[in-house]
């Protein structure tokens, strides 16, 4: 098992990308499971057997990493850039390789299956992995594999555990209020308190050793099916991160290590104030200075986990809005400039490709189009996107698609398009007019007229099956033709986000004849 590659798999990049292909925009988490949240478990494999079904080629996931209930369960707001989700690990799969028995998993709590109930999910999710822990205490000098995938992830994988057993230690303090000797990372202290910590943090090291063992076996199955896995590297890091806490020299901190400027983007159409993320900016000349070292781990750690990997904000590499920390929002922020080529530069120099999808969405500069270009980067374009006016030229309308782009009828951030063609409760404040508007452009382009129809979200499908771009990509949500009631994420809400979930019942026959049919007849088997 490789934990750890000197490079990533880019021989059939090219190829990959220069294909006509279609696949599946689902997260782990939105997976069937009688345990409460989606896993790496049985249910996961029969869905590689739908994608495999339906003649798929790419099933797009989120990212992989832990998150935590303060920070309302977003991937995207993780204490690791590394490390794995240890709620994706599977109980079943426990069960089989003995750190279980069938009696304790045979009976879960009452769990929603329809959303994922996170208070729930996690208080009996840490009763079954401490039994596993003890479980595998018993048998721990049957297991070499597990001292192997510590020592070759020995990088991350101990400054993590440390992190988390101190942070339940400190009572969920951020770690700028540990105590000044921690805090600064004193050798002797962390010495000190590895020692005393040593059990917790050995089981937090075996809880990420059965993630990592679990997603390389689906990953596996995958990919001996054809089916390319596509996942997501968030551009910036959580400051209550283990990135952080163990490497300040890289991010722009003050002298008690808080942040100086944090990330966000300006006053937009949607936001007359931006948007604040609190993210810590990186020191990107130190990071220049050492051969963005600790970049060039974390995408091979990535290209190690998927086949493809989308960068987020990838405007950010070009310039990004800086503002300082203690602004109430962005509007006073100021655009400073990114790595740009000299960053992707330094990573060819260790991969034989860079297999990446740029995140281009939003206010984007020209500066922004070169630097995908010139790298050979495909671009993202949105349906949902296409119809604020009725201008042909629109780029996000089919007609005008490129073959290298990746098409979507919306990302995890969107509403479903069938809530937003409908008119939704939308975070952007749309107001009636422009959902009229919208919607109006919308059937238009489609050539609709008359009465409402329930399957209209295939006519819309269709359009991206049938136009130039050479991968298209679908939130399941959008092939079951939802509302706005199964809508992932809506930006700039603390609560009730990244809980939707697959009922085993909504992959019907039906529904695999449509997607199969229209994916040979537009040339995308």
């Amino acid at each position: 098992m490789p934990f750890l590659p000197a490079a990533s798999n880019g021989v059939s990049w090219h190829i990959l990308m220069k294909r006509r292909a279609s696949g599946i925009l689902l997260h782990i988490t939105s997976l069937p499971s009688p345990y409460g949240i989606g896993d790496l478990g049985p249910q996961a494999y029969r869905f590689t057997d739908f994608l495999a079904e339906t003649q798929q080629g790419f099933w797009q996931i989120l990212p992989l990493n832990p998150t935590r209930i303060e920070f309302g369960n977003s991937p995207y707001s993780s204490p690791s850039a590394f490390a794995g989700n240890p709620l994706l690990i599977s109980p079943l799969l426990l069960a089989e390789d003995g750190l279980l028995s069938k009696a304790e998993i045979k009976e879960p709590p009452p769990l929603p299956g329809n959303r994922v109930d996170y208070p729930s999910v996690i208080k009996y999710k840490e009763e079954l992995f401490q039994k596993a822990y003890t479980n595998f205490k018993d048998k721990r000098k049957e297991d070499d594999e597990f001292e192997r995938f510590c020592k070759e992830n020995d990088y991350w994988l101990e400054e993590y555990a440390l992190f988390l057993v101190l942070k339940e230690h400190f009572k969920k303090k951020i770690w700028h209020r540990w105590p000044r000797l921690l805090r600064d990372r004193d050798s002797k202290e962390l010495s000190q308190w590895k020692e005393r910590l040593r059990s917790q943090i050995e089981r937090e090291k075996l809880l990420q050793y059965l993630f990592f063992k679990q997603w390389f076996l689906l990953k596996a199955c995958c990919n001996r099916k054809g089916i390319q896995i596509i996942g997501d590297i968030p551009i910036y890091v959580s400051y209550d991160s283990a990135d952080v806490w163990s490497n300040p020299d890289l991010f722009k901190l003050d002298e008690e290590k808080r942040p100086l400027v944090v990330a966000g983007v300006p006053p937009d159409y949607f936001s007359s104030t931006g948007q604040l993320w609190e993210n810590p900016i990186y020191h990107w000349e130190v990071l220049k200075e050492r051969g963005y070292d600790w970049w060039i781990r974390r995408v091979a750690h990535n290209l190690m986990l998927f086949d493809i990997a989308r960068l987020d904000h990838f405007r950010g590499f070009a310039d990004y809005w800086e503002i300082p920390a203690t602004e109430p929002n962005a509007i006073k922020g100021r655009w400073e400039k990114g790595p740009g080529d000299d960053f992707f530069n330094a990573l060819q120099k260790y991969f034989p490709s860079l297999p990446f999808i740029a995140e281009d969405l939003g206010i984007i500069t020209d500066e922004v189009h070169e630097l995908r270009d010139r790298f050979g980067f495909p671009g993202m374009r949105i349906l949902q996107f296409a119809f604020a006016d009725d201008s042909p030229t629109h780029p996000y309308k089919p007609i005008n698609y490129i073959e290298n782009c990746a098409a979507y009828t919306g990302t995890h951030d969107n509403d479903t398009f069938i809530g937003w063609l409908y008119g939704s409760k939308d975070y952007s404040a749309r107001k009636p007019e422009a959902v009229c508007r919208e919607r109006e452009n919308a059937l238009r382009y489609l050539g609709y007229k008359g009465k409402e129809r329930k399957d209209i979200h295939w006519e819309f499908i269709r359009l991206l099956m049938a136009s130039r771009a050479n991968l298209v990509m679908f939130p399941m949500q959008d092939l079951l033709g939802l509302g706005e009631e199964a809508r992932m994420n809506r930006p700039g809400e603390a609560e009730g986000n990244w809980e939707w979930r697959l009922m085993p019942e909504q992959l019907s026959p039906s529904l695999r004849k449509k997607l199969s049919e229209m994916t040979e007849v537009y040339g995308r088997l």
